[in-house]
């Protein structure tokens, strides 16, 4: 006698058959080697594959009262939870056009009553055996996904982190810029949130870019752990030679970065936008900025975006040679320079959502 725990291990088999003959016949036959269920028709057997636990193959007639065995095919076939049971037609129809109906519907087979017990045994045991191979390959993979998502989340948490700390690591050469990475790449976020239903920038914006420019800001000043100590603290206004030296936080931060980008075998779309804002973010719509003195929509989106962010930023906050603005000094400054440091399209969509870059600013005021 066979062990009910094993019993409950062993394949399943829905046997459908409006005749009571059929189904005592095909569950003596089957019994022994599966767990088998009886459904005598096509509603019951719908009810039953709605229940909590599924066949691994269905045995079904064709010709049944109310919903027939085609009919519960297609609509087993129809629903993702019940699509992948292979599914075996009993029937007396067999002209070829039966045939083919059949498995235009979803089956996998079809055997032509009166059945002989030998053809029903082979048939319903291969496709077991290859429905056990499928529900194995596709646990398989499955595990593998997520594997895969849980080595991917791993990597990106490292690569923020990473991120991060090189970003603290420049800010950390002037003392009083505190939380201004965190506050840039929030202001760059809701910034572009807002350009998003621009047609003029819609295609450009997606979701993920969005995400990767919020990942990216912060490395807008990597540049920074290369300029000396007496030009990145000085106090007061730096001499024309100063400036230039100074001006050079933007090539070096994009120089680093490419490097980096050369060590992957693919490119890579965070570390281009990184290199972007790093190098462009001092460019200005009207061409009067640095390092290369672009223009208009030359200047990258991203390193637009940033401009706007950047400014923003350093005029609420406390630096060596100035106080903090109020936030409505700020957004006064910034929409002066509309059409001439930065992009007018940015400047309107920075005037809507004032408010936001404030709250940004006060969720991470510098202590």
């Amino acid at each position: 006698m066979i062990d009910s725990s094993l019993r409950q291990t062993r394949q399943a088999v829905l046997i459908v058959d409006d005749t009571p003959e059929n189904l005592t016949l095909l569950y003596g036959l089957l019994k022994d080697r599966y767990r088998v269920l009886v459904a005598n028709s096509g509603e019951r057997a719908l009810q039953l594959l709605d229940g909590e636990v599924l066949p691994d193959l269905v045995l079904l007639d064709v010709m049944m009262p109310g919903i027939g065995g085609f009919a519960v095919c297609r609509q087993l076939k129809s629903t993702a939870r019940t699509a992948r049971i292979p599914v075996i037609f009993l029937t007396a129809m067999s002209e070829h056009d039966d045939e083919q109906a059949g498995f235009n519907a979803g089956a996998v087979d079809y055997i032509v009553k009166p059945i002989s017990p030998p053809i029903v045994l082979a048939r319903v045991n291969t496709h077991m055996q290859l429905k056990a191979a499928a529900d194995f390959l596709e646990d398989q993979a499955a595990f593998l996904r997520r594997e895969v998502d849980i080595r991917t989340r791993e990597v990106q948490v490292i690569q923020d982190v990473t991120i991060m700390a090189l970003a603290s690591l420049a800010e950390t050469r002037d003392h009083e810029t505190g939380n201004h990475i965190r506050r840039t790449q929030n202001y760059v976020r809701a910034l572009a949130r807002q350009l998003q239903s621009l047609p003029r920038f819609g295609a450009v914006l997606d979701d993920d870019t969005i995400d990767m420019l919020y990942k990216s800001a912060p490395l807008h000043d990597i540049g920074k752990v290369g300029i000396p100590d007496a030009i990145l603290l000085k106090p007061g206004k730096l001499t024309p030679e100063e400036f230039e030296i100074m001006k050079t936080h933007t090539t070096l931060g994009r120089d680093a970065i490419a490097t980096a980008e050369k060590l992957l075998d693919a490119p890579s779309s965070f570390l281009r936008l990184a290199r972007e804002i790093a190098n462009y973010h001092q460019e200005k719509w009207d061409g009067s900025g640095y390092p290369e003195g672009l223009a208009g929509d030359a200047i990258p989106v991203s390193a637009r975006l940033m401009a706007v962010a950047d400014v923003y930023d350093a005029l609420i906050s406390r630096r060596v040679y100035k106080p903090p603005f109020p936030h409505e000094q700020a957004v006064e400054i910034i929409r002066a320079g509309r059409g001439q440091h930065f992009d007018p399209d940015m400047v309107d969509a920075f005037d809507a959502i004032a408010e936001e870059f404030r709250a940004i600013a006060r969720r991470y005021a510098d202590e």
